[in-house]
């Protein structure tokens, strides 16, 4: 990476995973940040992430970046790009994060910044948010697409690439209007998906909740997403409007034909709906990571008796596996052991997993 000085605007949950990662991959690398959280400006520092730290936006010391990351909420970030542009030295890149691309490569073109701005959106995330949150790994075997503006020079591109290598990202370019269509596809209808079937099942619960006792399972592994920021996702939806329902129209298209399926008492369409997205999902390679976290996790079948759960901890601690959160399932419809344990990572994982069936637990993935 031939960057000596990168800076950043805005520290949350990718700006700061990113920051962090840069820092442990180059400890040289001088970061420079600027954010309005006094919390997290203190914590960079005291973690050794942040060299620099801002709260207000001093323009003229980021003349000294080689390359400024724009790590806000969507909208926000062409508000920076139009601030920032006066303080470019010579050769410096900026780029973006955001989760759409079509509006601030548009805009990158207004202001006559193709030679020194390239979209870029690093596809990982939590539904949880904060520089707290952040992580040194976050963006390892994720995908980073880089969008270059009409006209921006390859060298800037492959800059961008580099440094998405240095964190262990996968870089991969192509075109805003492609990437904001994908996306919409892919992480933006997820999205409402999840927080409409909450809203449904919040709607449609009796006086005793239920529906929300016994959620457990299917549900909650396809509606934990719902738990991300309102006000991000509301951006996003804004600044990807036609893409995405574009994509909700196809959905509720194909929706409407399952309930025909349904009403008729078609078994063969029924099964074809199953069969050939298990095909499809089958088909999907677990290595890279995407725009949504995965969550490291298995379950056990195991007991319900006193120290159970405490001994499969201390096997676990023995061999330094942290673990991330542990509970029990009470709904076990869909195969589940008794046991739901998650970790931080996909290594810590499958280190657990290892050493649990060395012990001869049986473990479902």
């Amino acid at each position: 990476m031939r960057e000596s000085t990168v800076g950043f605007i805005g520290l949350g949950l990718i700006g700061g995973s990113l920051a962090r990662a840069l820092k442990k991959a180059v400890p040289s690398v001088t970061v420079m940040v600027y954010e309005r959280s006094a919390e997290s400006l203190r914590l960079a520092r005291e973690d050794g992430t942040a060299d620099i730290v801002m709260d207000q936006l001093d323009g003229e010391r980021f003349r000294a970046c080689d390359m400024i990351f724009l790590c806000t909420p969507v909208e926000w970030n062409e508000e920076y790009l139009r601030r920032i542009r006066p303080f470019l030295k010579p050769g410096a890149i900026v780029t973006d994060v955001g989760s759409t691309k079509t509006s601030i490569c548009r805009l990158a073109e207004e202001l006559s910044m193709e030679d020194c701005f390239v979209g870029g959106h690093p596809m990982a995330g939590s539904e949880k948010t904060g520089y707290e949150n952040s992580t040194d790994h976050l963006l390892e075997n994720a995908y980073y697409m880089i969008t270059p503006p009409a006209g921006a020079p390859k060298e800037n591109v492959e800059r961008l690439a580099e440094v998405a290598r240095a964190v262990n990202a996968i870089p991969l370019t192509l075109s805003p209007d492609d990437h904001d269509m994908a996306v919409a596809a892919i992480s933006h209808l997820p999205h409402i998906v999840a927080s409409s079937l909450v809203n449904l099942i919040r709607d449609s619960d009796d006086g005793r909740e239920t529906m929300k006792q016994i959620a457990a399972g299917g549900f909650k592994d396809i509606t934990r997403i719902a738990s991300a920021s309102p006000e991000m996702w509301e951006q996003i939806c804004m600044t990807n409007t036609g893409n995405i329902a574009r994509m909700l129209e196809r959905y509720i298209r194909s929706l409407e034909t399952v309930l025909d399926a349904l009403k008729e008492r078609n078994e063969p369409a029924i099964y074809q709906l199953f069969d050939s997205s298990r095909s499809y999902r089958n088909s999907i390679s677990d290595r890279s990571r995407g725009a949504i976290e995965p969550e490291y996790s298995f379950s056990v079948d195991i007991v319900d008796e006193v120290g159970s759960i405490s001994t499969l901890s201390v096997i676990l601690a023995a061999k330094g596996i942290s673990i991330k959160n542990i509970g029990i399932n009470h709904n076990r419809e869909h195969g589940e052991g008794a046991l739901r344990i998650s970790f931080y990572d996909e290594k810590s994982r499958q280190a657990a997993w290892n050493r649990l069936e060395e012990y001869k637990y049986t473990l479902i993935p």
